[in-house]
């Protein structure tokens, strides 16, 4: 058992400035409203508890990409507590079939015995192969794929020396749905619509994004089982009062849920700002969609897939100047929305925990609640992670600090 005593906490509905937490077999068994001292508790005065955070589209950190090879995702599994992100889903950019088979068999790998000490692996999020080329940003543009109509796959083409046909990576998808929690796909595309009923059958969440769909095909997405859109604004043509396409669409339904880029260079603040306004803050998933060169500092090169970036401030780059994902990960984020985007901490706590948790399935995870599962972040005044906790286990402790803060007991 573990006492957290005298933080702030974070809760789904308000805050609790002094309180504690109770945290005993993997769970948090008592939440009070005072401090609770003596043994075996960790004084926490002066610090903030929030649920650990869950990034939905994330591509690697700290100079290692989803495609990196044989330990790419356990390696990025290992370092995430140290962002306080403790659950995740490793996102890949379009790709071959055998390297998405060689993350897609990390992924399951994780899951089946996953790290104590490490985030949790959600499923794989494919951002994927079946999107508009006009609107792939900094996605390889030989390895995009329609899927032809009833689910045929039967268009091939090359990308360099690589040559598949979509069949090779239907097969590939079908043989690891489990794995799989998001696949993005432009609806407007050749048998884009066909793909949706297919991933829907196998129960893979359909996210609509790197498209030029307008509102008559998004709402024809949505009907046949879209449920997501990913990074709304970004890859995606920009609103217009006469012509709403995915972006307004999205603001409006209330079966989508939207993911945001919060780094601030993304989508402007005031943007975010009318997003969670328009939405309500539980069906805004903030994402970091961090890249390898997240973590190295501005001048840093690194890949995105087989692409080299170029790390900047807060996102990277390809070498002609094309954005190319983020160098912000979520405690980042959060500290930005909160500190200056104006976002309360109850609603930034939803956007980064609450939200993604429930709409990935992790039922016990993403909130501060008696029965929950004890996955916490701890920040300190800055927004620094001081500590971070998965399944009630101190898997992180910041250099300088000692257990949480001032003291540490677990018995």
């Amino acid at each position: 058992m573990t006492i957290l005593s005298g933080a702030r906490l974070v809760l789904a509905d308000r805050m609790l400035d002094g309180g504690s937490l109770t945290l005993d077999a993997g769970h948090i068994v008592a939440i009070a409203d005072r401090p609770i001292d003596g043994e075996p508790s960790v004084d926490c005065r002066g610090l903030t508890i929030v649920p650990g955070f869950v990034d939905a589209h994330i591509h690697g950190v700290d100079g290692v990409d989803t495609l990196d090879g044989p330990d790419a995702i356990a390696r990025i599994a290992a370092v995430l507590p140290r962002r306080g992100v403790t659950a995740f889903c490793p996102t890949t950019v379009a790709c071959a079939p055998d390297a998405l088979r060689h993350v897609l068999q990390q992924v399951r790998a994780a899951r089946i015995a996953p790290s104590p000490e490490s985030a949790r692996v959600i499923g794989a999020h494919l951002e994927s192969n079946f999107i508009n080329p006009d609107f792939r940003g900094a996605q390889p543009a030989g390895c995009i794929r329609t899927w032809i109509s009833a689910g045929q796959g039967a268009h091939q083409a090359s990308s360099g020396d690589a040559y598949f046909v979509t069949a090779d990576l239907r097969d590939v998808i079908d043989a690891f749905a489990p794995d799989i929690a998001t696949v993005t796909l432009a609806p407007e595309m050749d048998g884009g619509l066909a793909l949706i009923d297919w991933l829907v059958q196998r129960r893979i969440r359909v996210s609509l994004g790197h498209s030029g769909a307008d509102d008559a095909m998004t709402l024809e997405a949505v009907a046949r089982g879209a449920r997501q859109v990913t990074h709304l604004f970004n890859a995606m043509p920009p609103m217009h009062h006469r012509r709403p396409g995915l972006a307004g669409v999205a603001l409006q339904c209330p079966e989508l849920v939207v993911e945001l880029i919060c780094d601030g260079v993304h989508v402007h603040p005031t943007m975010v700002k009318v997003a969670v306004a328009a939405k309500g803050a539980p069906r805004v998933l903030a994402v970091s969609d961090a890249t390898a060169a997240a973590g190295l500092p501005a001048g840093a090169s690194a890949r995105l897939g087989d692409n080299p970036i170029v790390a900047g401030d807060r996102c990277a780059h390809l070498a002609d100047g094309t954005i190319a994902g983020s160098t912000t990960t979520l405690d980042a984020a959060f500290t930005r929305l909160t500190r200056d985007m104006g976002i309360p901490l109850v609603d930034a706590a939803q956007l980064c925990s609450t939200a993604p948790a429930r709409e990935l399935g992790l039922r016990d995870c993403g909130r501060l609640a008696e029965g929950a599962a004890a996955d916490l972040a701890v920040l300190d005044a800055g927004g620094r992670i001081v500590s971070t906790y998965i399944a009630g286990r101190l898997v992180y402790t910041a250099p300088g600090t000692s257990g949480n803060s001032r003291q540490s007991a677990s018995v």
